[in-house]
Order: C-alpha cells, then structure tokens, then sequence
C-alpha cells in the first residue's frame, strides 16, 4: 500500500514538471523546429500606475505527450524564438507583475508547430485590467507583417535565412479570463494591499 502511494506520487511528482525555455534560443541549440512570434501587455485601465504590468513567463503544453514548456519573457514587449518538437501545443497559462505584484490566468489558445519550416505565431496582446474585483486579462493573437518578422529572423537567426515561414495564430484568436493574485503577497500593511481581494 505504502509503496503504491510513493510510486503514484513520484509518477505525478514528475509528471509536472516544466521545462524552462530562454526567450530567444541559441541558434547553434535549435534541434527541433523554431517558432517565433512576439509578446506585448499593456493596462488597459487607468494609466497613471506605478508600475506598468510585463509578461513573467508563458507556460506551453504539447498537447499529445503532456510535456509543459515555461518561456521566460520578463518584458512588456518581447520578441521570443524557442525550440519546439513538431506537435500540436496549448497557451495554458500566463505570469504577469507589477513591480512586487504578480498575478497569473489560465488559458486554452491552441497552435501546431510543423516540421521543417519556421512557425511564425503572431503577436500575442495582453491587455490587463486595472487593479479590481474580479480583473480581467483580453488575450488577442494578431497577425504580424510577415517582412518584420523575416528581418527579426534575419539579424538574430542568419543560419535561418532560407527557410521557409508559415503563420499559425493561436485558436481561439480572442479570450478574455480572471486574473488572480500569486502569493507570496508583498510584505505591506494590509491597508496598503490595492490588489486584496
């Protein structure tokens, strides 16, 4: 009984973990299959913040083999290009701060990612709401010229240059989900907690 337990809970122990992934790889590391595509997040709410909101991380999931992905943004507006096995993925979640403050949604925006060629994903908007009951984040997937992408490629990935590109925009291309609070909260008077809900 006792070593059924350890059994099942090293098998979901490992089953949950995250492979951490830069946001621009190394040209020299791509194995699998390139996809770029660029992340913004903006407030959506009242401007006059003190901390504008910026994307922490982007969690991915092949949706066959369940194996996650974590992409480290940490930028209000990024640029990213990873390395990806050829498969069908999901946006599944996002991580979002303020300064001190983080917040993170969950997401179901899914992709596929071809072999032998490079899948552009457009630009990924996240507009955040300002800090409230029940806040809100409006993901939009948007197509991108494909001559700016091209010439990202071009000075970060030369070896890249005569590969062909397709665009495959995250599916549903609009979704709007809550936004909720990460703990450890800052360690601020409970009175000064503008994000306590």
């Amino acid at each position: 009984m006792f070593r059924g337990g350890l059994l099942g809970s090293l098998v979901l122990g490992m089953s949950s973990c995250v492979t951490e992934l830069p946001a621009l790889v190394d040209q020299d590391q791509v194995a699998g299959n390139l996809v770029v595509g660029r992340v913004i997040t903006v407030l959506t709410g009242e401007r006059s913040r003190r901390y504008v909101p910026q994307m922490r991380f982007l969690e991915l999931e092949d949706t066959d083999s369940r194996q996650r992905f974590q992409v480290d943004i940490e930028s209000p507006d990024q640029r990213f290009a990873i390395d990806l096995p050829t498969g069908k993925y999901r946006l599944i979640r996002v991580q979002i701060s303020e300064g001190p403050f983080m917040s993170i949604a969950d997401l179901d925006m899914t992709f596929s990612v071809e072999a032998d060629v490079i899948t552009h994903v457009g630009t990924w908007r996240f507009g955040v709401d300002s800090p409230r009951y029940g806040r809100n984040v409006i993901v939009s997937m948007i197509s991108e010229e494909r001559a700016m992408a091209r010439t990202f490629l071009n000075e970060q990935y030369p070896a890249f240059n005569e590969n062909s590109m397709v665009e495959r925009l995250p599916q549903p291309s609009q979704t709007e989900t809550r936004l909720y609070e990460v703990m450890p909260y800052p360690r601020y008077s409970r009175y000064f907690r503008r994000h306590w809900w």
